[in-house]
């Protein structure tokens, strides 16, 4: 005897095979967030440059120089874009540019 009648079955299979199908777009619009996140956290370490306390300076360069190598060698490209949007200095120079990623989602 069945626990669920056979709509409900029905139901949780097109619930599966729709999450399988979402599933790449999450992926993607994760991978795009982790993107724009990183471009915004280089870009406010750049501000600080512009300010005219020694101190701010340096905490910005060393938050910058810290932040250019936490960003995944696969994301790269794609930070540099948003660099680029923002109108910011900060570029990954073109060796630092991988275009495979060993955690690609």
């Amino acid at each position: 005897m069945d626990a669920l009648p056979s709509h409900h079955q029905r139901s949780r299979q097109w619930t599966f095979s729709r999450s399988l199908l979402v599933d790449p777009l999450r992926s993607r619009l994760r991978q795009w967030q982790q993107v724009r996140t990183w471009a915004r956290l280089i870009r406010e370490a750049e501000a600080l440059w512009h300010v005219d306390v020694r101190e701010l300076r340096r905490l910005g360069a060393l938050e910058l120089s810290q932040l250019l190598e936490e960003v995944p060698p696969c994301q790269r490209g794609r930070v540099n874009r948003w660099l680029h949007r923002y109108s910011v200095a900060t570029r990954f120079q073109s060796t630092d540019l991988e275009t495979n990623c060993s955690e690609r989602s």
